[in-house]
Parts: C-alpha cells; sequence; structure tokens
C-alpha cells in the first residue's frame, strides 16, 4: 500500500508539474513573499524627498537669520536716534542687548550622511566690515596725500634747480 500510494503522489505531483508548464497557468516572476526591503524607487524618491527637507531647513534657516539682522539693525537706528535727541550718546541705555545666537543647519558629509547642527549668527560681522573699510580707505587717503606732498617737493625741488641753473647761466653771460 506505501507503493501505491507514493506512486499516485508522484503522478499528481507530476500532473501539478506539467499544468504549471502549461499556458494557462504560469507563476509570477515576481516571489510570493514580497521582501521587507524598499524597492530602489522608494529609496531613491525617499532620498530626493530628505535632501529637499534639507535644503528648505537651511533656506529657512537663512531667512531667519536675515530677519535677527533686521532687527539688530532697527535696534541700532533707535538707538542712534535717541541718542541724538538726547544729546548724549551715553546717556542712554541700548534697547536690545545681544547674546549669542545660534541657528538650526543641515550638513552633509563628504560620505553623503547628512547632519543637523547649528551655526552661529555673527551679529557684529557689519560693523567689522565697516571698520575694516573705513581703515582701508583711511589708509588709501593718508598714502595719496603723502604722494601728493612728495610729489609737490620733488617739484619745488625741480623748481629751484631750473633756477638755480638759469640764475648760474645769467651770471656765466655776464
Amino acid at each position: 500500500m506505501p507503493n501505491k500510494l507514493s506512486s499516485i503522489s508522484r503522478g499528481t505531483m507530476k500532473k501539478i508539474e506539467h499544468s504549471c508548464k502549461s499556458s494557462i497557468f504560469r507563476p509570477s516572476s515576481q516571489p510570493a513573499i514580497i521582501p521587507l526591503q524598499p524597492q530602489q524607487e522608494k529609496i531613491i524618491s525617499g532620498w530626493e524627498r530628505l535632501v529637499a527637507q534639507a535644503q528648505t531647513i537651511n533656506q529657512m534657516a537663512a531667512e531667519l537669520e536675515a530677519e535677527i539682522l533686521e532687527l539688530k539693525a532697527i535696534a541700532s537706528a533707535i538707538n542712534s536716534q535717541t541718542n541724538y535727541l538726547s544729546g548724549n550718546a551715553k546717556s542712554r541705555k541700548s534697547v536690545c542687548k545681544y547674546f549669542t545666537v545660534s541657528i538650526p543647519w543641515v550638513k552633509q558629509k563628504s560620505d553623503e550622511c547628512l547632519i543637523l547642527t547649528t551655526r552661529k549668527v555673527d551679529l557684529f560681522r557689519a560693523e567689522r566690515e565697516a571698520a575694516s573699510l573705513a581703515q582701508k580707505l583711511r589708509q588709501q587717503n593718508k598714502n595719496r596725500r603723502l604722494a601728493a606732498q612728495r610729489h609737490k617737493k620733488n617739484q619745488e625741488k625741480a623748481d629751484t634747480e631750473t633756477k638755480v641753473f638759469f640764475l648760474g647761466a645769467l651770471i656765466n653771460k655776464s
């Protein structure tokens, strides 16, 4: 009896195999169990969304930095007006005090890994740049004045030498 069952089961398996190969029933090229890993397209679109979100954060951070600097400019203008009206630059307190300020920032490492960090806002960069530019302009003005003085001195020396030459020529003629 066991031989008979096994031969029946073998025959049934052959029929199933034959029916699987027939054009009526073709197995899908996809496996019956979908793997847990996301598809490549989903990974790429997810990465694109991640990069876009990082860019949005950085853009908003730049806008926030600009607004902070505008706040400082307004406060400085109010301080200047108040001090001018009062006539004493040291009589009034500042309307705004400043501490170290940081904004969120997303950086991308060389291995394409993103890092959410902070970046300091340089509140006094404009003042330093203005002072540096003023110093540079003062130095240029000083150099021009010195060059003009040297030119004037050289011109006076040349005029004196010319006068001496002509006087010497007049003395030699007489």
